[in-house]
């Protein structure tokens, strides 16, 4: 599958400990696991939650969803073990928490070898060093740790996360740089339906590739709302018929629902119809 046409409309927090969310999650509908071993386990479970995902991993039954393991900083007591643990676990990427600088990473790569490399974008200094987190060699995408950086900020909750912009913009800038994924933050009230859509579509709007959910109850919305709607992939496949028609009539541009159609517009609908062909591939599967 193309990696640039890989969905990753919903990234869902599994913990690590739990035995039967672990055995759950291989039926859901979702495109991308964050097997957590961080935040999502106690300080007296780390042990036994590296140990039970190990298991869960080994026996496998995933199928197509990316499965992403995050694991303890290694500024913390657990994290090196969890790195090292992480490549016997052979998932498709280790995401790495609070992740400040390029030399973080680094760190990491010492012990991950070839494993690919994702980072929670949730410190100040990530913030202010996020170009050269995304083109780091080993880094494969970032994952918006909103909850953190808000602390960090001292900034207060609005629906419209006005202060969480210069932030979620830098992270943005850099990975669209890069071309390496970004997944939003997380929606805390996994109760509010429609505060996850408003969010979602205002991610989806920045261009973002998908949600981080904490929830079950969540999956649904963001498959929906990060996926190209039947209008866009209708508009898609008419804007390149177009732009095919004319320039077989060696004109440059074409006119689509009164709008110009030129390269860059085929470039984005080829798009779409790719990322459209991959997630009915694998909802196949």
């Amino acid at each position: 599958m193309d990696m640039r046409a890989r969905p990753y409309r919903s990234v869902l927090y599994i913990p690590g400990s739990k035995t039967r969310a672990l055995d759950k999650a291989r039926g859901m509908a979702v495109d991308a696991i964050i097997f957590d071993l961080e935040d999502a386990v106690s300080v007296e479970e780390k042990a036994n939650a590296r140990a039970t995902l190990a298991a869960a991993l080994s026996e496998g039954g995933y199928g197509p969803r990316m499965r992403i393991v995050r694991i303890n900083g290694l500024d913390t007591e657990w994290g090196h073990q969890d790195a090292r643990a992480v490549v016997e676990m052979r998932p498709d990427a280790v995401l790495l928490p609070k992740v400040n600088s390029a030399d973080d990473l680094d760190a990491l790569a010492e012990i991950t070898g070839d494993l690919p490399i994702w980072a929670m974008m949730e410190t100040p200094q990530g913030m202010l060093r996020a170009e050269e987190i995304a083109a780091h060699p080993k880094l494969a995408g970032f994952v918006m740790g909103t909850n953190d950086l808000a602390k960090d900020l001292q900034c207060r909750f609005r629906a419209d996360r006005l202060p969480l912009m210069a932030s979620l913009g830098l992270c943005l800038l850099a990975a669209k740089a890069h071309g390496v994924v970004i997944v939003d933050g997380v929606y805390n009230a996994f109760k509010d339906d429609d505060g996850l859509r408003s969010e979602c579509q205002q991610g989806r709007d920045m261009g973002m590739d998908g949600k981080t959910l904490i929830h079950p109850a969540q999956v649904a919305i963001a498959n929906e709302v990060f996926a190209p709607s039947g209008e866009d992939i209708d508009l898609a496949g008419r804007q390149i018929a177009a732009f095919e028609e004319a320039e077989a009539k060696g004109q440059g541009v074409a006119v689509v629902d009164g709008r110009i159609v030129e390269n860059l517009h085929v470039a984005t609908a080829r798009e779409i119809l790719a990322k459209a062909e991959a997630i009915a591939a694998l909802s196949s599967e």
